[in-house]
């Protein structure tokens, strides 16, 4: 493998608190299960996967100075990620997502991503003060994008000289956010990794398969996208065209971050020159050890 480089990840860092049970639910039903909270948020779970592949992820984020707050950040040290570069807040408290799932998948959820909204660009601060990079010398590394920014943020982030050497990979944060990627969808250097049902948002219609939603991406302009769609056929779609894989098939017990886990396995698989057949099976792969429970949280 080469030497992988430093990455940014910009988005949601906060608390998963995630109610699992074995038993089908329907709505309104109490079932027993298991109630956990671990480190989340897209940027987060992108940030814990690449450290599992020897890259170095440096979070941007906003995290408030609670106990909570604190807690998270030295368990995001503890992991290896740099997070000396998250704006703390002393007056927002830190953001938390809430998800319940059962044996055929999410069944609801709710992200409290608020206090991120709320900060603003201020969490981009060390991409304009010398930090990490100024106007003049931009940061030329790979960035993980996540959904949870504004709309407004996300189209600062596109137009802005800061960014005009990254290479952006883009995640929106749920179905529900899927449009705020939008200033993003013509972007150049931007590659979009999206399911199925947030392709047919951006694209204001319906697919039946990842291809045909690669396809109407590309009508759309975008330049580069990946398309899952649970355990169907995945597609790549690039200026060299679309090819597709089908994941491994598993035993789902989980589903909260494997989104997240395909998205950062494939860009390491990029990062170490494999091709995009073989980087496309690795994040097929990762993100079917991820859901099957193989990968620890």
């Amino acid at each position: 493998m080469t030497d992988l480089p430093q990455i940014l990840c910009i988005g949601s860092v906060l608390w998963d608190i995630i109610g699992r049970t074995p038993a089908p639910m329907r709505f309104g039903a109490d079932q027993p299960g298991r109630i956990t909270r671990l480190p989340g948020g897209v940027a987060m779970n992108i940030a814990m996967t690449l450290t599992r592949f020897g890259m170095t992820p440096v979070l941007l984020s906003a995290v408030g100075r609670d106990t909570q707050g604190v807690e998270l950040l030295a368990q995001a040290e503890r992991l290896g990620i740099d997070a000396r570069h998250v704006y703390r807040s002393a007056d927002l408290p830190t953001d938390r997502y809430m998800a319940i799932e059962c044996a055929t998948g999410l069944v609801a959820a709710l992200a409290d991503a608020h206090s991120l909204e709320a900060a603003g660009d201020k969490i981009l601060a060390p991409l304009a003060d010398g930090r990490l990079g100024n106007a003049e010398a931009p940061w030329s590394g790979p960035v993980a994008l996540d959904g949870n920014l504004t709309t407004d943020l996300l189209a600062q982030i596109a137009r802005s000289p800061l960014f005009a050497k990254a290479d952006l990979r883009v995640a929106p944060a749920s179905p529900g956010k899927a449009e705020r990627l939008l200033p993003l969808l013509n972007h150049p250097k931007a590659t979009l990794y999206v399911n199925l049902e947030e392709a047919g948002i951006l694209c204001q219609t319906e697919f039946g398969s990842a291809r045909e939603a690669a396809e109407g991406l590309a009508r759309r302009g975008a330049k580069r996208a990946l398309v899952t769609d649970g355990g169907r056929d995945a597609a790549d779609m690039s200026e060299a065209g679309i090819l597709t894989a089908c994941p491994p098939e598993v035993l789902v017990t989980r589903v909260t971050g494997a989104g997240d886990t395909f998205m950062a396995a494939h860009l390491v698989a990029e990062y170490a020159g494999q091709t995009r057949e073989d980087a496309l099976s690795r994040a097929l792969l990762a993100a079917a050890r991820y859901v099957s429970g193989d990968i620890a949280t």
